[in-house]
């Protein structure tokens, strides 16, 4: 029985090259987002706010990152979970840091988790995008 698990994470580096990345495609959206990048604990490693975007994107940025990395799937596939199962979505709503839509994927390499992004400040989709092109930039896969 071995007594430690070795793990893959994501580097400070490639969290701020993710980070940057995302807050390209917002100015290419013309919309101001937050933006969080976390190992695969669900730590944060790195976060960038543009000016004019909304305070409560803060939260919500690092914490669909946080939602992501801890799930190992995108925090809108909590949309799809919910809907064929009305009671978790009692239970689960109110769990803190639990973020249910769109704008926190994971980061795999080799289908592990080493981190996840979290984006908020655009619609959903736009900062689907956002995330997207961050993960896209660390050309992983």
């Amino acid at each position: 029985m071995s007594m430690t698990i070795n793990s893959t994470n994501l580097s400070l580096q490639a969290a701020l090259l993710a980070c940057n990345e995302a807050i390209k495609k917002a100015y290419e959206l013309n919309i101001q987002i937050a933006v969080s990048v976390c190992d695969n604990a669900g730590l944060e490693l790195a976060f960038l706010r543009m000016n004019g975007s909304y305070i409560h994107s803060i939260d919500i940025a690092k914490d669909k990152a946080y939602t992501s990395a801890s799930f190992k799937f995108s925090s809108g596939t909590w949309i799809d979970i919910f809907k064929n199962n009305k009671h978790l979505e009692q239970g689960f709503s109110n769990r803190h840091r639990l973020i249910p839509f769109g704008g926190g994927l994971p980061i795999f390499i080799n289908k592990e988790t080493i981190g996840a992004i979290g984006v908020s400040g655009g619609s959903e989709e736009e900062d689907i995008l956002c995330a997207k092109a961050g993960i896209d930039k660390l050309n992983l896969n």
